[in-house]
């Protein structure tokens, strides 16, 4: 903590030397899409991507879940979405899984999360969890197949969400699916004419 104390009380002197950058910042904001992932820390999507500041608009969840689109229900990653959607006009919603995910692990495994109830919850939201294909194959430390499947199961949840479906309808609006190796640094995406994640 004391390294991230440090970088956080003299990031002002760095951030003086983009002044013109960050002073255009404080007028707004206007991103080009919204990113969802999941909370990983080994996960950072401005270094993925190489986006400057506010170029991006995140969303990140445990597992990278999107709730089922519910009008009785508003939770914080619907509102999120309705908001890049609506308000800042993205362009773009990138769904980016990533290997050794230990919340996809997790529920492909079927673990036993009884001491976790809060992860627990949250990762049965996300229900069905996602299989391998062939459960008797030894076992993927990457958990890829699965991680694959549970991007297109998210892409699917938010083809729900009436603003996607409205901007989506009007060609104003694309989804993509990623997935990012985390040893490699490699991203693929998700090709649905060919069913299968591609290099980039």
């Amino acid at each position: 903590m004391h390294l991230l104390t440090n970088n956080a009380r003299t990031f002002r002197h760095r951030a003086a030397a983009r002044a013109e950058e960050f002073g255009r910042l404080a007028d707004g904001q206007s991103p080009q899409a919204l990113f969802i992932t999941c909370s990983d820390s080994r996960v950072i999507p401005s270094l993925i991507t190489g986006a400057r500041p506010g170029e991006l608009f995140e969303l990140r969840t445990a597992g990278g879940i999107i709730p089922e689109h519910d009008p009785l229900r508003h939770s914080s990653e619907a509102a999120t979405v309705e908001y890049a959607v609506e308000v800042l006009g993205v362009t773009d919603i990138v769904v980016c899984g990533h290997s050794h995910c230990g919340a996809v692990g997790a529920m492909a495994r079927r673990e036993d999360l009884s001491a976790v109830p809060a992860v627990r919850g949250w990762l049965e939201s996300a229900s069905p969890p996602p299989l391998f294909t062939d459960p008797s194959a030894p076992a993927d430390p990457a958990v890829a197949e699965a991680v694959q499947h549970h991007v297109v199961r998210q892409l699917r949840r938010l083809r729900d969400y009436p603003c996607v479906v409205r901007r989506a309808a009007e060609e104003r609006l694309r989804l993509h699916g990623w997935y990012y190796e985390i040893d490699t640094g490699s991203v693929l995406v998700r090709r649905p004419h060919d069913d299968a994640f591609l290099p980039l």
